[in-house]
């Protein structure tokens, strides 16, 4: 695939996409984009940073380009589990659709119901919402999803690791029988694909990358310390790195405030973002990053998706993750768009052991460890090798395991179990259970649809020879 061209986008669409300097489609862009022109539910996974927005986003400006929004009835919906990625797709669609009259509405919390709710009453083409806050406007009578042709499912694990599964399902329930569904996810694991059959029929499958790869820009390095030596240790990195920009991650959304306050006693730079701030103050620390303000942020992970900022030039964790998957999108934040990034991840005790033998088992390496406890200068070199002298805290090479046992564990152990999927009629789409891509439903969609190509092939609706049900019946 060589350029937009090759995908069956519309002029206009493909004018957007020229003027916002884009000329190649990822991989993920190049397999889903014409999926999505002919109507076929997708199923759809690929490493953070990889364009998954864009690959709905461009195709649904180019299907909803011909119709017509009625009063609290959507025409589209977009479920996201954070306010921040939210916004980017939002963003997103602001982008593509510059050459065409859609309306879109953005549905988070944190933002007053009026102007929501103004934008409702006349109508828009494309609903972007949070699941709380969207329940909460259907509980008002103020949506109605029964006019919905096109749903998103986006970050799905991440829906799953937040517990609103349930909520999806519920609004599920609410949207018309026949429709096309995208449920994209950054894994797929067993888990996600249970949780998929409740809503895809008969979906393209497409698995871009191998399953919880880091990227290969990303440069990771552990360092070995103690809970009370963790800001020191922290700080140590901080004026050792030339950081330009850097996340730093915590697992506890009480101690961001407190590192916050210690990173700017040391002269930092830094600033908090959690899900406890309200949207202003949250929107004041992602502007004051964006523009330089402030070079350091400490957040939760909450900030782990949905903020695409290329020039992150480093990611700490000054918490090992609780789930080994939330690893790959923290670092995920770094070494974007080719960009090479640098990534630390701060060990504290038997538990964060056991945790850094999670994630190297999910990232399929084993990562460098550096300087900690007791290491004075025994710094990473500015090249990202680790020191020649050859030594770890414990007297091993870097990359080598830790002096304490360290079990292996399961990847996915963190994992809680899927709520347990509803009827079509409560919210699914039939009940077939599968623990493999080759087992996802089959089923018809609807007796008035027509067969879906087993090859997808073909880059629109007529090459395709496939009208789906929900455009036949618009």
């Amino acid at each position: 695939m060589t350029d937009f061209h090759a995908l069956g986008l519309s002029d206009h669409t493909l004018a957007a996409v020229a003027s916002c300097g884009f000329s190649t489609p990822t991989p993920i862009q190049a397999r889903s984009i014409p999926a999505v022109l002919m109507g076929r539910d997708v199923l759809g996974s690929a490493q953070t940073g990889t364009g998954k927005t864009a690959s709905f986003t461009l195709p649904m400006i180019d299907i909803l380009s011909s119709g017509r929004a009625k009063a609290k009835m959507p025409r589209s919906l977009i479920l996201t589990p954070t306010r921040e990625l939210a916004i980017q797709v939002a963003d997103s669609f602001q982008q593509f659709s510059q050459n065409h009259a859609l309306t879109t509405a953005l549905i988070i919390g944190g933002v007053g119901f009026s102007d929501q709710n103004a934008k409702l009453d006349r109508g828009v083409d494309v609903l972007i919402a949070t699941p709380g806050r969207l329940l909460d406007h259907i509980e008002r009578g103020k949506i109605l999803l029964t006019d919905v042709k096109i749903l998103v499912i986006d970050e799905a694990d991440r829906m799953l690791d937040m517990g609103f599964i349930p909520d999806v399902e519920r609004i599920v329930g609410r949207l018309p029988k026949i429709r096309q569904t995208l449920f994209f996810s950054a894994t797929l694991d067993d888990t996600i694909y249970k949780i998929a059959d409740s809503f895809v029929i008969n979906p393209k499958i497409i698995e871009i990358s191998p399953e919880s790869r880091s990227a290969d820009t990303v440069a990771q390095f552990a360092c070995h310390t103690t809970a009370r030596q963790k800001r020191e240790t922290l700080i140590r990195l901080l004026r050792q790195e030339q950081v330009s920009t850097a996340f730093i991650f915590c697992n506890r959304k009480r101690d961001i405030s407190s590192l916050t306050g210690a990173l700017r006693k040391a002269g930092f730079a830094a600033q908090s973002l959690h899900g406890d701030m309200t949207q202003e103050a949250r929107n004041l620390a992602l502007s004051q990053f964006k523009g330089g303000a402030v070079n350091l942020l400490v957040a939760s992970d909450v900030a782990a998706r949905g903020i695409d900022i290329e020039a992150v030039s480093h990611v700490f964790n000054y918490d090992v993750p609780m789930n080994p998957e939330d690893y790959i999108h923290r670092i995920g934040r770094t070494g974007r768009a080719g960009k090479s990034g640098r990534a630390f991840v701060l060990v504290a005790g038997e538990d964060d052991n056991k945790g850094l033998v999670a994630i190297e088992a999910i990232i399929g390496k084993a990562i460098a460890v550096v300087g900690g406890k007791g290491a004075g200068n025994n710094a990473v070199k500015a090249n990202g090798e680790a020191p020649s002298s050859g030594k770890s805290p414990n007297g091993k090479s870097p990359g080598s395991q830790f002096s304490s046992p360290r079990k292996k564990s399961s990847p996915s152990a963190s994992r809680t179990k899927p709520a347990k999927s509803a009827s079509r009629g409560s919210g699914g789409r039939g009940g077939s259970r599968m623990s493999r891509p080759p087992r996802i439903s089959r089923r018809p969609l609807n007796r008035e649809e027509l067969p879906s190509p087993k090859d997808c092939s073909g880059d629109n609706f007529s090459d395709s020879q496939h009208t789906p049900a929900f455009l036949r019946n618009s």
